[in-house]
């Protein structure tokens, strides 16, 4: 039997609530395998499979006040798609709550960045991707998901954003890359030196009040997550990333899952994404209580 599609132990109103789940099934910009559109409710009815009860950090997540305002309805185009986002993302801001955003294709994330307040706190971006996403334009659209680092280093600049886990770019972005300098950390790098070194190369770039992650799935190895869109060898570990959201948490401004097709495996990487938002979550709130 299915379970409700909303997100396990989302039970507090909008008012109430600390973090907002919004769901965006939209994949008109997906490249490769087609599906991430069915993430958001595959992650949520995955959400149920686990306790509410953290044993790291002794949260429970019946305490903590969480919102599903659902789905955004399905958009013909990404130009249809980034305004809705943005305006459905503009009042979790203004609020003060923590937006967890479950995609959809990368081309979902950046109007939720571009939503966030120019009068709020400094917000840098730590975006795992197995991708660059840095192209001017894909297949003559400025907002395909192959984009999307470039749309948000348009609202955040080249110093307040790092790619981490990238293994696959294309010399086009390279190229274009030496003029405006945006950092990455290789997913090769990350195997050489550990991901504890490669989060503080990060964070010594990022000097930002908040920090916001953008989670593409792809950026962890295949072997852990197939169900995506555009896999790709030689990533990360689910327990890599784990650590990317344990030490950003502090700082968290926003999150998202991105690229999550549930289609091609049996349910691991659905389990996996609403496993780290569950994490995400847990790790804000115990930071804030000393925990």
């Amino acid at each position: 039997m299915q379970r409700p599609t909303t997100f396990a132990d989302a039970q507090a109103a909008f008012d109430e609530a600390e973090f907002v789940i919004l769901g965006v099934p939209f994949d008109r910009t997906t490249s490769f395998r087609p599906g991430a559109r069915f993430g958001p409710d595959s992650i949520r009815q995955h959400s149920w499979n686990f306790e509410s009860y953290d044993l790291e950090t002794g949260i429970d997540l019946t305490d903590v006040p969480i919102h599903d305002l659902g789905n955004t309805e399905e958009f013909g185009s990404a130009a249809d798609m980034v305004p809705i986002v943005r305006d459905e993302v503009r009042p979790i801001f203004a609020a003060g709550k923590i937006p967890i955003t479950l995609g959809g294709d990368h081309a979902c994330a950046p109007p939720v960045v571009e939503a966030y307040p120019d009068s709020a706190p400094s917000i840098g971006i730590l975006y795992l991707d197995a991708h660059m996403d840095f192209r001017a334009s894909y297949l003559g659209d400025p907002r395909s998901h192959a984009c999307s680092s470039r749309r948000m280093l348009e609202k955040v600049g080249a110093r307040n954003i790092v790619v981490l886990g990238v293994r696959s770019v294309s010399h086009e972005e390279m190229d274009d890359n030496k003029g405006i300098g945006m950092s990455y950390i290789t997913s090769h790098e990350i195997a050489r030196e550990g991901i504890e070194s490669a989060v503080q190369r990060a964070f010594n770039m990022l000097k930002t009040e908040r920090l916001y992650i953008s989670l593409d799935i792809d950026v962890i190895d295949p072997a852990y997550a197939a169900g995506t869109g555009t896999p790709e060898t030689f990533g990360i570990t689910p327990r890599d990333v784990k650590h990317v959201i344990d030490q950003a948490a502090p700082r968290l401004a926003g999150f998202d899952i991105m690229e999550v097709s549930p289609h091609y495996d049996t349910g691991n990487t659905s389990a996996l994404a609403a496993r780290l938002a569950r994490e995400a979550i847990v790790r804000n709130v115990a930071a804030r209580k000393g925990r």
